[in-house]
């Protein structure tokens, strides 16, 4: 089985090309639009990868909050405003949260929002959402970020950056408040094991 990686900056005619040559393509639920809205699940590529997260973007907690858009303004990889990165982030998360709304993954009052302050546990909720969205898709492979089923906010990979601006793949795996998780540790992880257990209800009942 081979997956490409079609995302970013590609030809319009790569997707057809590999696709016409058993090649799967990777659909990643961020990027995945149907003009000015997210694609709904049921028109997702059948022979993709469907994917909330991808080992080039921050963990879905930290996208969540808007971690990624302070750390690029750090880093001096902004070019615009952090203002108006954040509004436009913000702007294009409530459109995934009214569809996670609307679905009914998420509930209608509000909670379960970007991870900011909110009833306690709202951020996990919403991560899990965003999966059980993706169990909808007719791809034929769902994927879950290690990062995500544990609640890990920071960035592993921060492309356009050198190891003297940020250390890429060398960012122990943690939890939501930075202690480290050990892959002996995630038998016992209960965020793990929630994500992992609403996943394989969503797909096979």
């Amino acid at each position: 089985m081979v997956i490409g990686e079609d995302l970013g900056t590609f030809e319009p005619w790569v997707r057809d090309y590999l696709a016409a040559r058993g090649i799967m393509g990777t659909s990643i639920l961020w990027f995945e639009y149907d003009g000015d809205s997210p694609l709904a699940p049921e028109k997702y590529r059948t022979q993709a990868l469907a994917s909330v997260n991808t080992h080039d973007l921050p963990p879905t907690a930290g996208y969540l909050a808007g971690d990624h858009v302070a750390l690029r303004s750090r880093l001096g990889l902004l070019e615009r405003s952090e203002a108006e990165e954040r509004a436009e982030h913000n702007a294009s998360l409530e459109k995934m949260l009214a569809m996670l709304r609307e679905r009914g993954y998420l509930p209608e009052d509000g909670t379960g929002g970007s991870g900011g302050p909110g009833p306690s546990g709202s951020e996990e909720r919403t991560i899990e959402a965003l999966h059980l969205l993706l169990t909808q898709t007719p791809s034929v492979l769902l994927g879950v970020a290690l990062v995500d089923a544990v609640g890990e906010r920071r960035v592993q990979n921060q492309p356009g950056t050198t190891e003297a601006l940020y250390p890429n793949w060398q960012v122990p795996l943690g939890g939501p408040d930075g202690s480290p998780v050990v892959l002996d540790d995630l038998p016992a992880n209960a965020r793990f094991n929630s994500l992992l257990a609403a996943v394989e209800e969503a797909l096979h009942g």
